[in-house]
């Protein structure tokens, strides 16, 4: 309850901000334009990355240079069985995006994977030759959809972000999410809160693994870190809304929004 209530109040202040920072009095979020991502708060933006590097020195890299020396088949099959329950986002994404063949397909990898691939710790789909998995999320839908990044803004833990995506994210908390409603919102016997909380703390954790030399290189070569990381996010986030393969420089070709879906 006090994530969503916190997550509510950050989204009633992105867009407050945002209506406010619109030189013309137009809503950003009308436009479906990377150029039109402004940077409506530069000074809580570089605080909260401040903090971010901070609870990333002190828990992320530790926890992160432990997990990189772990045996190639644990740390995979950890990878598949997130990349797994993401499908539980990406295939209602898909169907608003019209994407009903990729639903289809993503369907039929999360069955294959999740029972005779042991909960998604084995990706069976891809060795019967099911097509590459790409995710989606509310963000990337409404992007589809028309609907302009806003502000940039940077949250407490979860990162970069824009107006857009913080809105979207809201939803996985509302229904959109069946991880989530399976876990925290519905007392069953088989899952738990922790369930869902440890699945989100994993993710951060392999996405930190992965890009563990790009992050570390990044920070030492850039004259500013804070704005490198600000130019390398926003260009991968619209590359994935574009469904685009290039991997950006520096970075392993994982959602920088794992820890928030």
């Amino acid at each position: 309850m006090l994530k969503k209530l916190t997550l509510i109040v950050i989204t009633t202040l992105t867009l407050t901000l945002n209506v406010m920072a619109s030189s013309d009095g137009e809503l950003l979020l009308k436009k479906n334009d990377p150029a039109e991502v402004k940077e409506c708060w530069e000074g809580f933006n570089r605080a909260t990355f401040a903090l971010n590097q901070g609870l990333d020195k002190i828990i992320f890299k530790p926890v992160a240079s432990i997990y990189r020396v772990l045996p190639t088949p644990v740390k995979s099959g950890v990878s598949n069985s997130l990349d797994n329950l993401s499908n539980l986002v990406t295939i209602p994404n898909n169907l608003l995006q019209g994407e009903f063949s990729k639903a289809g397909v993503n369907t039929g990898r999360f069955i294959i994977n999740t029972t005779v691939g042991i909960l998604g710790l084995v990706d069976v789909a891809t060795y019967l030759g099911f097509e590459e998995y790409e995710k989606e999320d509310y963000g990337q839908t409404l992007a589809v959809h028309g609907a302009g990044p806003g502000c940039y803004i940077v949250l407490p833990v979860l990162g970069p972000s824009t107006a857009r995506d913080t809105v979207a994210s809201i939803t996985n908390f509302v229904g959109g999410d069946a991880w989530y409603n399976v876990t925290v919102n519905n007392d069953t016997q088989y899952f738990s809160d922790f369930d869902y909380y440890a699945s989100k703390a994993t993710s951060g954790v392999d996405f930190r693994a992965k890009n563990y030399d790009s992050i570390e290189n990044l920070e030492k070569n850039s004259l500013d870190f804070y704005a490198s990381v600000k130019s390398l996010y926003l260009q991968d986030r619209q590359q994935k809304i574009l469904n685009a393969k290039r991997t950006i420089d520096t970075q392993n070709d994982s959602d920088w929004e794992e820890i928030e879906n």
